[in-house]
């Protein structure tokens, strides 16, 4: 520094104990400068007290020699406390320097640099507020600070300034936001402990409304929710909660739109706090807001899946994720398969594009298991009208939605309780937005059929229901569901091929009453038909799953829908099936279940009455049928107590087996196989319906049907005595189909 230049009105001893290295005459300099400005304050001088301010900020503050860079930041300090409330008409040339000194490589400059500020700002009190952003961006700066004394002196400056911006209402948060957003993805966790910490601060200031500008923030809040330091992860965990009490206690006031895509992210992160506390937020999410969330149903559903599938160790994480599941299901009404109309322009909340929002979320990120309901949420769903958007329309995007739930339905790899779930809300998307969803069905039906072979019983039940909704609703029955919203989700229809014209009309055709139609009138669309064909094709080229789970498969079915349609169609197709040796096998597993299972009693009875024309309709497709294995047709025969029939195709298929001598045999003489009751019929032959080809007609030519007799008590006694099998009249036809199965 030049000792021959003028710094008037400085006299040249304050000039030259300003630049001393020892504190001690540093200090008294600015007594004397404060004296010196206390006079011009007085005289109201104001030329004098800037003349005084720039000195010492350009020749001192700002110099190249560090002593007078340290006697320039106590001389502007001295300004400070000589001006008072005066203080601040001379704040920006005051502060500036000062705030320059806080990047110094000198940490004791820095220090004084602290030291200085606060003492500015305690003088000028709530006139630093216009100034706020500079100083929290300096302070922002030092909380990071490598030398604990700066550190130290950092944090009186910020206690002083928190207590400032409390006592005020003047301050400026819309200016103060997006500085705040900037310095929240710091990585240091010194920086973002005080970032926290002033966020603290201003939501506990009732005049300061936050929340308002909470998607601003939301993001970076999450990111040091994932902070290794235990404090600092605690200190967030405190501020998030705040911010869901003021959700909770005002939900009208909240803009959940913007903030859906951030909770989705966060979501899926792998940090377990980050993923419970962001799941937890997406539920209060989805009741509060209700509505306003389907528009985001495909991102959130893509975060809520995978985590029912958790075990233990995330247990947490898997129940609030399941209460997220069905609270989102329970949105979805019967007016979302309403036909999409041209809306008028709303604000953005009202329709957002979830597909934009998250991208941006992106890039600013980049850095119950049985499926039962929380009892909160079992009563309903409570939503209210977010501010601005009570006209507003929701659109529930069901291509986003189908396209996550075929993706999750394809992967192997997923676990079973989210394959449930997603099963369930294809079930769910079935009932309710029927219309719209059999758009998707073609590229659904594949994968369902698939899903067949699962492991999990569980999940071959929930199969069947989806498969049996869509083979049963009425909105199947349209000839063109409309094209496709979504670009991704065409498939080929090789799978769905119907058969030859006519053949439906073997099916009956839907009833009036739709989904309330009773059994013996059920309701199904052109998709039975289809189902049947290609369950049979599964079967056909997994021989494994016809002999594990085929079974449980056609019981199921028979259960949910029709089971004198099921077991029509597919005996129908199985007439015209090329591989004879699946027919075979097929035939005999349909046959087992039609004898056995309970849930085809009704069936059998109707099969042994054959009182109506669609009983004897049925027992006419199944022989044909049934054919493709002689013990079957047989079996058939007995079931229907087309007694005579039986024997003469036992005769003519295994003459050896014939040791009845010809005599008269009333036909039903014996109670019917599968508990059919004793009823004398003429001896006329099988019973058949008129207008139905005779089964006969199946039989070679050159075996006409022979007669059969009834054998006599005494014949009985007689061969008894001469070594004959003893057979019982009452037994005779079930021992003759287990002497021609054994033979078969």
């Amino acid at each position: 520094m030049n000792p021959e230049k003028d710094f008037a009105p400085l006299t040249p001893n304050i000039v030259r104990a300003l630049n001393d290295k020892l504190y001690e005459k540093r200090k008294v300099a600015a007594l004397e400068i404060e004296k010196l400005v206390r006079e011009f304050v007085a005289q109201n001088n104001t030329v004098q007290i800037k003349h005084v301010i720039q000195t010492l900020s350009q020749e001192f503050a700002l110099s190249q020699h560090p002593h007078s860079r340290k006697g320039g930041l106590i001389g502007l300090a001295a300004c400070s406390i000589a001006l008072g409330k005066d203080s601040g008409l001379y704040l920006k040339e005051l502060i500036e320097p000062v705030l320059t000194c806080f990047n110094d490589a000198d940490s004791r400059l820095r220090y004084y640099a602290c030291e200085a500020l606060y003492n500015i700002v305690k003088v000028a009190r709530g006139a630093v507020l216009p100034h706020f952003n500079v100083l929290f961006d300096g302070l922002s700066k030092l909380a990071a600070d490598p030398d604990p004394n700066v550190k130290s002196g950092s944090e009186l400056l910020d206690r002083l300034l928190k207590d400032i911006v409390t006592e005020s209402n003047k301050f400026d948060l819309v200016g103060f936001i997006p500085l705040l957003r900037e310095r929240i993805y710091s990585n240091n966790q010194y920086a973002r402990q005080f970032i926290i910490s002033w966020i603290l601060v201003l939501e506990s200031v009732p005049d300061i409304n936050l929340l308002d500008y909470l998607p601003e923030i939301l993001d970076g809040l999450f990111q040091i929710l994932g902070d290794n330091g235990k404090e600092i992860r605690k200190m967030c965990e405190v501020v998030l909660g705040e911010f869901l009490k003021e959700i909770k206690k005002n939900p009208s006031s909240v803009k959940f739109a913007e903030m859906a895509n951030i909770l989705v992210i966060h979501c899926q992160t792998t940090d377990d706090l980050i993923q419970l506390t962001a799941m937890c937020w997406m539920r209060e999410f989805i009741q509060l807001a209700g509505r306003v969330m389907l528009p985001y149903s495909s991102g959130i559903l893509t975060a809520v899946l995978p985590c029912l599938a958790y075990d233990d160790r995330k247990k947490s994480i898997k129940e609030v994720a399941n209460v997220c599941n069905q609270s989102l299901m329970k949105l979805v009404t019967p007016e979302d398969d309403e036909p999409d109309e041209p809306k008028p322009a709303v604000q953005k909340q009202a329709e957002p594009n979830p597909d934009d929002s998250l991208a941006k979320q992106e890039g600013t990120a980049s850095g119950g298991p049985d499926g039962s309901c929380d009892s909160t949420f079992s009563s309903g769903i409570g939503v209210f009208t977010p501010a601005g958007t009570e006209r507003a329309p929701v659109t529930l995007h069901l291509d986003g939605i189908v396209q996550v739930l075929n993706c999750h339905l394809s992967d192997m790899a997923i676990g079973m309780m989210t394959r449930i779930a997603v099963l369930k809300w294809l079930y769910h998307l079935y009932i309710k937005t029927p219309r719209k969803m059999f758009r998707h069905t073609d590229s659904l039906f594949p994968i369902l059929l698939q899903t067949l072979s699962d492991e999990s019983d569980e999940v071959i039940l929930k199969d069947l229901e989806v498969l049996a909704e869509i083979a049963s609703s009425p909105a199947g029955q349209m000839d063109d569901p409309g094209p496709l919203d979504g670009p991704d989700l065409r498939v080929s229809h090789s799978e769905l091929q119907v058969p030859t014209p006519g053949r439906a009309g073997l099916l009956k055709t839907p009833g009036t009453k739709g989904l309330e139609c009773s059994p013996s009138t059920p309701t199904m669309n052109s998709y039975f038909y289809k189902f049947m064909i290609n369950l049979l094709k599964r079967f056909s080229s997994e021989r494994k799953l016809l002999e594990v789970r085929g079974g449980f498969i056609i019981r199921q079915l028979c259960l949910l829908l029709n089971a004198e349609n099921i077991f029509h169609s597919m005996a129908d197709i199985l007439l015209r099936e090329e591989d004879l040796k699946f027919a075979s096998t097929m035939v005999h597993t349909l046959n087992t279940i039609l004898l056995t299972s309970t849930e085809l009693f009704q069936l059998r009875n109707q099969l042994k009455d054959l009182k109506t024309p669609e009983s004897q309709n049925l027992f006419c497709c199944l022989y044909r049928s049934w054919c493709h294995s002689p013990v079957t047709t047989v079996s058939l025969c007995f079931l229907t107590q087309n007694y005579r029939h039986a024997y003469d195709l036992i005769q003519k298929l295994y003459p050896s087996l014939a040791v009845l001598p010809a005599q008269p045999l009333r036909d039903r003489s014996a109670p019917a196989a599968a508990g059919c009751e004793e009823q004398p019929v003429p001896d006329q032959g099988p019973v058949r319906p008129a207008h139905a080809a005779a089964p006969e007609q199946r039989l070679p030519a050159a075996l006409p049907p022979a007669p059969v007799r009834a054998q006599p008590r005494a014949a009985a006694d007689r061969r008894r005595s001469e070594g004959s099998p003893q057979v019982t009249e009452s037994r005779l036809p079930e021992h003759r189909l287990r002497r021609a199965a054994a033979a078969l």
